[in-house]
């Protein structure tokens, strides 16, 4: 009812906006890659976890870890951290910082930070860990008998509403559709887009051979494409089109198709491989679709959803309404499939669909097989502490 509610208020504001401006007139997508990304909106009241103030001697691993990496990724996030006050001081202080070194950046953190451990609301203390990477592909920007799978850019038809700016009680909550003349209506779902590929005619940047690894590039949210002439392409999440997140492996372990220690993005894959004739319909059981857009060859990594470049190892993507984006996060957790602790600092940098509650990480391994490979075998649980500025106040839980 609550969906239905705010779906209702959204077309009434769309039909509003579609009034007052006209009709809306598709256009080809950009040729050139964007070069800038706007900065997310001031950090937003927690509303999923508990934050209680811990000792640093809590910190599993603490003393142990390397910092140097994290301190890298620490420094991408003050580039969008020191515009906000909580922040301001300490990203000053770290960027006068000559020569670091793992003594002076532990003592730095245990100077100008406090650690909060990460309770989730029914008070349990671990939670999921998940991994992620950035894929690699082969592709075109040509379609061929080869590459046959469109990626594709952002379609101008899709509205994007953010309902918290005219309703402050609906905040947080975004809306996609379309016009479908006077009248809006949800957009495009992946089988709607699948089974009708012209729908999206003139928005295609590249095309890819391989069907499956086009589906996890959506999933992942970020990848590269390379060419028969060695040409390398990197893309990244532009929008997505407002339907749910559902999980593949989910669905083909409750109809039996694998059992559920199987149900990696590796399993999957090779039961692509096995099964053909329903992969169709496997994909299009989850409906969320994501366009993206080409990125500048010289990025050291992906922009997260904080709009820094992401660092393997050592960028996490949180749920926003959990951990603020972009501070510190010690994370306690174990190397996939395995009990090795992985223990170490690591910034919040990203978001995903499927990263919801409190104590709840995807951990990003980085780019290429290797990274794809620890990233498809981990769902390890673990213990999430956030570093934040000294004198942070923690705000009341509220949606309990």
């Amino acid at each position: 009812m609550k969906n239905q509610l705010s779906f209702i208020v959204a077309a009434s504001f769309l039909l509003l906006i579609a009034c007052t401006t006209g009709t809306i007139s598709p256009t080809l997508p950009p040729s050139q890659p964007a070069e800038t990304v706007t900065p997310p909106p001031p950090e937003k009241p927690l509303t999923k976890s508990i934050h209680k103030r811990a000792q640093w001697s809590a910190l599993t691993g603490w003393a142990d870890d390397d910092l140097l990496p994290a301190w890298q990724a620490f420094l991408k996030s003050c580039t969008v951290l020191s515009k906000q006050p909580v922040w301001k001081e300490n990203c000053k202080m770290a960027a006068s910082l000559q020569k670091p070194n793992n003594k002076t950046l532990r003592n730095f953190f245990e100077s100008y930070c406090t650690p909060y451990q990460i309770i989730n609301t029914d008070n349990s203390e671990v939670g999921l860990v998940t991994g992620y990477y950035e894929p690699l592909l082969k592709g075109s920007r040509k379609p061929s008998k080869r590459y046959r799978y469109p990626i594709y850019a952002t379609p101008s038809e899709l509205l994007t509403v953010d309902l918290g700016t005219a309703y402050p009680e609906l905040k947080d909550l975004r809306l996609r559709g379309r016009l479908d003349g006077r009248k809006v209506v949800p957009y495009y779902s992946r089988a709607e887009i699948m089974s009708n590929p012209k729908i999206l005619n003139g928005y295609e940047i590249l095309w890819v051979e391989d069907e499956v690894e086009l589906f996890f590039l959506h999933i992942q949210g970020s990848g590269r494409v390379v060419f028969d002439n060695g040409e390398m392409v990197k893309i990244g999440f532009a929008d997505q089109n407002g339907h749910p997140y559902n999980s593949i492996g989910k669905y083909l372990v409750q109809r039996g198709e694998l059992p559920l220690e199987k149900a990696s993005m590796q399993g999957i894959k090779q039961w692509g491989q096995q099964n053909p004739s329903k992969l169709p319909e496997l994909l299009q059981q989850n409906a969320r679709y994501v366009f993206f857009r080409e990125l500048p060859s010289d990025l050291s990594g992906p922009i997260g959803a904080l709009g820094v470049p992401l660092t393997a190892g050592r960028s996490i993507a949180i749920d926003p309404l959990s951990i603020p984006q972009g501070a510190p996060v010690f994370l306690a957790t174990t190397w996939p499939n395995t009990s090795k602790p992985l223990n170490r600092l690591m910034v919040a940098q990203d978001v995903g669909s499927a990263i919801k509650g409190g104590i709840r990480a995807d951990f990003f391994w980085g780019f290429g097989h290797e990274a794809g490979n620890q990233a498809g075998k981990m769902k390890q649980s673990g213990k999430m502490w956030v570093l934040m500025p000294r004198g942070y106040t923690v705000p009341a839980l509220t949606g309990r």
